[in-house]
């Protein structure tokens, strides 16, 4: 079995997917929000 060493795995990749992530859901949210507003102004 492999010695593993905490601390040692380089999470670079997976920090920037997430970060990727992150910034699309709230960038959908706020779209999302934005129809809501617009549709509830225009009276559909």
């Amino acid at each position: 079995m492999a010695e593993h060493e905490m601390g040692t795995m380089d999470t670079s990749a997976q920090e920037k997917t997430y970060e990727g992530f992150v910034k699309a859901c709230v960038r959908s949210t706020i779209a999302i929000l934005l129809i809501l507003v617009f549709l509830a102004l225009v009276g559909a």
